[in-house]
């Protein structure tokens, strides 16, 4: 039955004629056919920038069968965007991240953030981290000073996924986000964009 309507609801979708691509208005994002393109790359729509604080040094769980794991609990920090804006919930989730033997880190992030206007979005973030040999001590410095133009020494992607049951902010239950991050002043930043 769940498939099903589903189906109906992008059939209708389809039927009507609607949009296809996401595009920032006040209330988040919303469809638009304006320059659709099936065969085109995806466009991305920036979110907003999360500065997050780590307590350091993280906890280290030890060399195991998948990889040696680390965990970073969140003290926490602030973000901010176009669409919305607060602050990182401190002491409200962690990065339980896996080094695995080839030196990647896996991400799997899990914290709260607090909107300007009292919406608590919970989000959970799954990714990848590694860099050359000759970057690691670079790239896994998260107290140095942010260094934007260092972070080409080191690939730092995730891909948040949102939960809320603010109406407000329901628009983010139903995207797709990727970031561009890096390390400094403290933890990871990360730039956020949804998926258009």
């Amino acid at each position: 039955m769940f498939v099903g309507a589903g189906l109906y609801a992008a059939t209708a979708l389809v039927g009507r004629g609607n949009a296809h691509t996401l595009e920032p208005g006040a209330g988040g994002l919303t469809l638009s056919a304006a320059g659709w393109d099936a065969n085109s790359p995806p466009e991305l729509a920036f979110l907003f920038e999360a500065r997050v604080q780590l307590h350091l040094p993280p906890m280290d769980v030890g060399p195991a069968p998948e990889g040696n794991r680390l965990i970073f609990l969140v003290k926490g920090g602030t973000f901010e965007g176009p669409h919305l804006r607060g602050r990182v919930v401190p002491d409200a989730g962690a990065d339980w991240v896996r080094i695995r033997p080839d030196g990647t880190g896996v991400l799997d992030v899990r914290f709260s953030l607090e909107t300007h206007d009292n919406a608590l979005l919970y989000v959970h973030w799954q990714g990848r981290f590694w860099s050359a040999p000759e970057d690691a001590e670079y790239a896994t410095d998260l107290e140095k000073p942010d260094d934007p133009a260092g972070a080409w020494r080191y690939y730092f992607r995730a891909a948040p996924q949102f939960e809320t049951g603010d109406p407000r902010y329901a628009w983010l239950n139903n995207i797709i986000a990727v970031t561009k991050s890096r390390t400094g002043d403290g933890g990871p930043i990360h730039r956020v964009f949804a998926v258009k």
